[in-house]
């Protein structure tokens, strides 16, 4: 019988208000069981800025410190720099952003606390578009997805555009950690998590989180699409610590229909626009395993 090492401990309440099936609160529960008690959160304008409920109620059993869309960075800088100040060390500091508050607007304060290697734990949950506000494209919005400003129509107005690779980008202001997590996979998630808050300064966590209201799938299929999204290489799971990239899940693959035909997102791909998709994951999948390869040699020639 394999042992789960997932933490029993729980840090939200029964109560949240955010919508059935929601990935993002699967994550936060995770994310909590792993960082434990002494932890402060700061939620910029996102879900999850009204999910813990409305004052006096509350689900959450940390702190929680609510901030302006594009501000995490530089929040979570001044809560851990007034921590500092009272020589309380060893709180963990945690910014828990979407990703139009991360990828987007939220750029140039992520990049900032990046540089200045802020002792800060920065999470972008991606549920791959601005769901408080409408369902609009986000610049984590996946290449051919139905969002409310990419419209599906006689002409391709769907998204057109791939993904930014969040973690390659934040891995080049040279970070000591930065990973990809997937709510299907609970115990990489926790692992990472943990991991994340054992290193000193700054550190990025980009987590898959399901959507069923943007993304048109079933409530009860939100675990199983966080599975299939990284069986089909559409997610892959990996950590970048000082520069080495490591590949921490490499399944057997499944189709990338299975993952697709269960968003109604994407029910307007035809078999050769998924073959398009299909081209550029695998590309990104190689040279994912390209990086792995090669700053494992660099590795080897620095010991």
């Amino acid at each position: 019988m394999v042992k789960l090492t997932i933490p029993e401990i729980e840090l939200m309440s029964p109560g949240h208000t955010g919508c059935q099936g929601c990935g993002a609160t699967i994550a936060m529960r995770y994310a909590l069981k792993a960082l434990g008690e002494k932890t402060i959160v700061s939620i910029p304008a996102c879900c999850w800025a009204v999910m813990p409920g409305v004052w006096p109620n509350n689900c959450m059993r940390v702190p929680l410190l609510y901030t302006a869309f594009e501000t995490t960075g530089a929040s979570i800088s001044g809560i851990k720099a007034a921590l500092r100040a009272l020589g309380e060390e060893d709180v963990t500091v945690m910014g828990w952003a979407g990703d139009g508050g991360t990828a987007d607007i939220g750029m140039q304060a992520l990049s900032a606390a990046a540089e200045r290697n802020e002792d800060v734990i920065y999470v972008m949950y991606d549920n791959e578009a601005y769901m408080n506000t409408g369902i609009q494209r986000s610049g984590a919005t996946p290449l051919g997805a139905w969002t409310t400003t990419t419209p599906v129509g006689k002409t391709k107005f769907w998204e057109r555009r791939p993904k930014k690779p969040m973690v390659d980008i934040v891995a080049a202001h040279k970070v000591p950690y930065a990973a990809t997590l997937s709510i299907g996979y609970p115990e990489d998630f926790v692992k990472k998590m943990k991991k994340a808050k054992e290193i000193s300064g700054f550190r990025f966590l980009h987590i898959y989180s399901p959507c069923p209201t943007g993304w048109k799938s079933p409530p009860q299929y939100t675990p199983k699409l966080a599975k299939l999204a990284v069986t089909s290489r559409a997610f892959p799971l990996y950590e970048v610590e000082e520069g080495i990239y490591r590949v921490t899940m490499k399944p057997k693959k499944t189709p990338l229909k299975e993952y697709l035909m269960l968003q109604g997102r994407f029910r307007h791909l035809t078999d050769e626009d998924m073959k398009e998709l299909e081209r550029d994951i695998e590309r990104r999948w190689k040279e994912l395993l390209l990086k792995e390869e090669m700053t494992a040699k660099l590795e080897e020639l620095n010991e």
